[in-house]
């Protein structure tokens, strides 16, 4: 009467062993590789971006590695375009997405987040002569350049305006400059770097929400092990200064708050 069961039973294990191993499923699994895989973008200066030496940097670059090294293993960047970046979680590409992943109760509800890393304010940005739109309510019937499923670009579209699809902040700052959008709605850091680099370039804030909105580390859900591990990599980052360095090197300021 037994013999059915155990029969079951070892094909079960015969069938488990051709079913490979999701990547990133638990934090042993990562320390076993070796590696933690984490989606980006390579695109969204100061975030992440290539250098002139094509070197991927940026401040979500260099807070991955720090994280990475805090678990004792490499990191390993996979690039792709933000639509699809947070897919490929569901898709087994990478463990985690370190690319200014907005907090949302709707992301929530699918994936979990670690503690937020980085704060920021969606600031409307148009062309420096530009003397229309003056807040998020005169975007009604203009062109908006926006990641299409990003928060800005749903904040665009709230406010009524037409949407001109962008791979993300530098296409999107191009289309204002160059008078193919009317504006567009974006992170206020990466606007401050933007400036930053290019002082003349003929755009400027015309607002900005009043809320800060936070980022988090995105992974997905049922790896408690590796959320806390990343939160404890986190934490420590911020307790040693490092988290400091990194963001009065791209920001001049303390970015956390």
């Amino acid at each position: 009467m037994k013999l059915l069961p155990t029969l079951f039973a070892a094909a079960l294990l015969q069938f488990a062993a051709f079913v490979p191993a999701e990547a990133g499923q638990n934090l042993d699994e990562v320390k076993s590789a070796g590696v933690l895989k984490i989606g980006t973008e390579g695109t969204y200066a100061p975030f992440t971006y290539h250098d002139a030496s094509g070197a991927l940097v940026g401040f979500d670059v260099e807070i991955g590695q720090e994280v990475a090294k805090r678990l004792g293993v490499k990191p390993e960047f996979l690039e792709g375009k933000w639509d699809g970046l947070i897919a490929g979680l569901d898709a087994n590409r990478y463990d985690a997405v370190i690319n200014q992943v907005g907090i949302t109760e709707e992301r929530k509800k699918k994936y979990d987040f670690s503690e937020p890393y980085i704060a920021s304010k969606a600031v409307l940005i148009v062309r420096g002569d530009d003397e229309e739109i003056k807040d998020f309510a005169d975007l009604k019937g203009k062109k908006s350049a926006q990641s299409l499923t990003s928060n800005f670009g749903k904040l665009a579209q709230a406010s009524g305006a037409e949407l001109v699809g962008t791979d993300g902040f530098d296409q999107s700052i191009q289309l204002v400059l160059t008078g193919r959008a009317d504006a567009t709605i974006n992170d206020s850091l990466s606007f401050l770097d933007f400036k930053k680099q290019k002082p003349d370039a003929n755009v400027k804030i015309a607002a900005e929400k009043p809320d800060a909105d936070y980022s988090g580390i995105i992974i997905r859900k049922g790896e408690p092990e590796l959320l806390e591990a990343i939160n404890k990599a986190l934490a420590e980052i911020k307790a040693d200064g490092t988290y400091e360095k990194i963001s009065q090197k791209y920001f001049g300021a303390d970015v956390s708050k």
